[in-house]
Parts: structure tokens; C-alpha cells; sequence
């Protein structure tokens, strides 16, 4: 049978300054946006065919949102863009002295190269939680996630063994960030809304949400306010949550805490931080602390003159008085130096000079559940039923394309007003399945033992 895998790219070489982005998230989407219409030609390499909108990855998992409300494709985002080419593939190496990267499908010259890879889950070198626990960093994880949630529920009903059904009711969520906030409150809200009324064999007391953090505080890039209240939040919707602690070991149904206390728990969620996803190739005093790449106040990776690096791959220390230690690894620092390096580059190929980047901090926000969330802004900060207006408008605006907007609001207002949440759907190949000697009940062991 012949091979269907090529290892030609096959982008023609339009005699136009080539310009290559790697990686399609919030900052390369912005590179992409802003030359359109230059006299350049743009690729564009992703190992997936299409944007995620990461920051409500969690609502998937949570069976609050369907995964096309928050995914959109690039050939259908810039399929009227000239002189655009999109692959997919992924990039393993760079070759900076030639001017050209190692793709999956083959090698391909540029003129200026961006690194936009993002981010990785970090799980501080303990192999044992990698392996066992589960983390979101894509539409194919929250499906995971999704799908184990459902699952273990499942599961708890085919045994009457107390302690199995109690660590398979129970959840544990690392990492008092808005990831983990935003986690735990759609999971109480399962245990108070939906699970009821779904498993009605099943005493929803005895489901227990846990949030570990290893800080004094929750939310630490936001205010104390915003802190303090979002514990009262997650406080009063029955979260459990463990400040000024940390995992040392999991072998999955034990979770070790420094602490010295014991959870039982079956889903150990990990949204305990990130690092750099760089990609290989550049000399090694490129690559700096958090496993980024070092950048000067253009964004242009050091050492190198048409290299540049933004998002959260970057780090620009010193570049910025105001984040003189690098600027939040979140989702509005990467679009603004998106917008700045693809100006720079086009600077550059005009033989102007180029602007540094300064970051403008329009502030931060969160939500805990229905009618609570916090938010910082520019000298103003307030909590509770405004602020998650204020918080589902600015997401919602956000998310690419105006039908998968309709489909978030649509899917938003059926959730508030019927306490519901429709896509309880188990996908997949199961990676999530349990052996049957994890749910058999006692009965069953005296019956085999016999």
C-alpha cells in the first residue's frame, strides 16, 4: 500500500519576505491578524488544526460547554487571507544559522521566525503525578476530564465498598490559581445541581471537592481582596480547601501532603502551574528560568536578530519597568506583543526602527459559579454578581467567531436558568477506565475467595 505521508511542505516561495509562526494560540493569532495585507508572506505551523480558547477549557470538563464553542479552525479563520499558508505539523527543530526549521513534514527557510509554542503543565519533577493525575491544556484533555468526572460517578454506583465509592465521589484539585478556582466551583455546582438529580442512588454528601494550595492565599497574581474573597466563595459552596500545602506523592488513590494529611481520592487534577514549551535548536543561553526564552524589549529572542519569541514562552526580564521579572503568563500580554512584533517586523523589512513592547495591564478576573467571581481592574476592584457579568461579557467578547459566541451564550443562559448542564457525554476510547478489581464489592471477593 502506498505511503501517504509526505515530507514536502509545499509552500511555494512567492519571492516575498517569509514570515513563519509557530504555534496558533492567543499571540500568533495576533501575528497572522496584523500582516494581513503586507507585502509578506505568512505560514503558519500548528500541531493541531484550529485555536482553543484555553481559558474556558475548564467548562468543557465540566459538561458546561459543548467543545466547538470554543475551538475555531484556522483554514476557516484565514482562509480569505493572501499570500497565507497554514500546516499542520509540528516543529522539532530549529537551525538558526540557515535560516530554517525541521517540521514533521519537512524543512522550511523564513526570513523572521516567531515562537509562539505557549506553555507546558508543570509538575516539578515528580513522576508519579504526571503519570496519575490529569491537567488542561487542550480540548482533548477537558474531553479526558469530562469523561472521567462522568465516569467515576458511574463507577460509584457498582460498589458497596464505602471507601472505594468515597475515592471515587471525592475530587482533588492543585493549584489556588484561577484554573483551579474556576475548577472547583463548577465541580461544587455538579454536586449541588446536577449529580442530584442524575444519581439519585448516590448520597451527594459524601462527594467532597478539595482545593490544594501551596501559598498562604488563592488567586496570588490578583489582589488580596480577590483572594480573601474567593475563599469566602468556594468556603460557602462546600470546597474544601487546603492553603500553605503541597502534593508530595500520589500513587492514585493516596494524595501525600507536606502537611503530613491524607486525601483519597481516585481524580487528582493538576492546575498547579506551567513552564516554557520552546522549541529545540537555539543555543542554550537562549532558553532562561522557567524553561522560557529570553527576550529583549522588541520580543527578539537574545542572540539572535530575526528570531522572536512571545507569550508564554517568552521572558522579558528587565525589558519592562512595571514587570521588571517578565510579564503574567496569560492570555493579554501574548496579543499585545503579538500585534507589537508583527509591526516590528514589518519595521524591520522597511529599514525603520523598531518600538518596545510595554505591556498595558487592563487587570485580571475570575469566576467562582453562578453570581460569583472577582475582579482587579485599573484602580477599582469589586466581587460577586457584577463582577460575573462583567466577567461572562469580557470572555465572551473574547472567544473567536461570533457563532461560537451565540453558542456560549446560549449555552450559559440554558445552564443558569434550568441549573442544568446538558453535555454529560462520556467520549472517547475510555483511557479513564477503572479494572474491575478497582469497583468490585466485598461480596464479590468473598465469592472468589471461596
Amino acid at each position: 500500500m502506498p505511503k501517504l505521508i509526505t515530507t514536502r511542505t509545499r509552500i511555494e516561495d512567492l519571492g516575498k519576505p517569509r514570515i513563519i509562526i509557530i504555534g496558533g494560540g492567543f499571540g500568533g493569532l495576533e501575528v497572522v491578524k496584523k500582516l494581513r495585507g503586507a507585502k509578506v508572506q505568512t505560514v503558519l505551523f500548528d500541531k493541531n488544526n484550529h485555536h482553543t480558547f484555553q481559558p474556558l477549557l475548564y467548562q468543557v470538563a465540566t459538561s458546561g460547554l459543548e467543545t466547538n464553542s470554543i475551538v475555531a479552525p484556522f483554514r476557516k479563520m484565514f482562509g480569505r487571507y493572501n499570500d497565507f499558508f497554514f500546516r499542520l505539523a509540528e516543529v522539532k527543530n530549529i537551525k538558526p544559522e540557515e535560516n530554517y526549521i525541521e517540521t514533521s513534514i519537512g524543512e522550511v527557510k523564513y526570513d523572521y521566525l516567531v515562537i509562539a509554542t505557549g506553555a507546558v503543565t508543570n509538575f516539578y519533577g515528580m513522576e508519579d503525578v504526571q503519570k496519575l493525575s490529569m491537567s488542561m491544556k487542550n480540548i482533548a484533555d477537558s474531553i479526558k476530564l469530562r469523561n472521567k468526572i462522568i465516569r467515576q460517578m458511574e463507577y460509584a454506583l457498582l460498589t458497596e465498598d464505602r471507601e472505594v465509592m468515597n475515592s471515587l465521589m471525592d475530587f482533588v484539585v492543585v493549584g489556588g490559581g484561577p484554573t483551579g478556582v474556576e475548577l472547583c466551583g463548577a465541580l461544587s455546582e455538579l454536586k449541588h445541581n446536577v449529580f442530584p438529580r442524575d444519581y439519585k442512588e448516590l448520597d451527594m454528601r459524601q462527594m467532597d471537592v478539595h482545593l490544594v494550595e501551596a501559598s498562604p492565599r488563592l488567586l496570588n497574581g490578583m489582589s488580596e481582596q480577590a483572594g480573601e474573597k474567593a475563599l469566602e466563595f468556594l468556603t460557602k459552596m462546600g470546597v474544601k480547601v487546603h492553603l500553605g500545602a503541597a502534593v508530595k506523592s500520589y500513587d492514585g488513590v493516596e494524595i501525600q501532603l507536606n502537611t503530613g494529611e491524607k486525601l483519597i481520592s481516585r481524580a487528582l487534577i493538576w492546575a498547579a502551574g506551567v513552564k516554557g514549551n520552546p522549541v529545540s535548536g537555539l543555543q542554550a543561553e537562549a532558553v532562561t528560568r522557567g524553561n522560557r526564552l529570553a527576550v529583549d524589549e522588541f520580543n527578539r529572542v537574545k542572540g539572535y536578530e530575526n528570531i522572536f519569541a512571545i507569550g508564554d514562552v517568552a521572558l522579558m526580564e528587565g525589558g519592562d519597568a512595571k514587570f521588571p521579572k517578565g510579564h503574567p503568563q496569560m492570555a493579554p500580554p501574548a496579543q499585545q506583543q503579538g500585534r507589537l512584533v508583527a509591526k516590528n517586523i514589518l519595521n524591520l523589512i522597511a529599514k525603520k526602527p523598531m518600538k518596545p513592547f510595554r505591556y498595558f495591564d487592563k487587570g485580571s478576573m475570575a469566576t467562582v459559579g453562578r453570581n460569583k467571581a472577582v475582579v482587579d481592574l485599573k484602580g477599582i476592584r469589586f466581587q460577586g454578581m457584577f463582577a460575573w457579568y462583567v466577567w461572562m461579557f469580557v470572555h465572551l467578547m473574547s472567544i473567536v467567531g461570533w457563532k461560537n459566541r451565540v453558542f456560549t451564550f446560549f449555552s450559559w443562559m440554558w445552564n443558569y436558568f434550568s441549573y442544568d448542564r446538558s453535555n454529560r457525554l462520556i467520549i472517547g476510547r475510555g483511557e479513564e477506565k477503572m479494572s474491575a478489581d478497582e469497583v468490585k464489592s466485598p461480596t464479590e471477593d468473598l465469592k472468589q475467595s471461596a
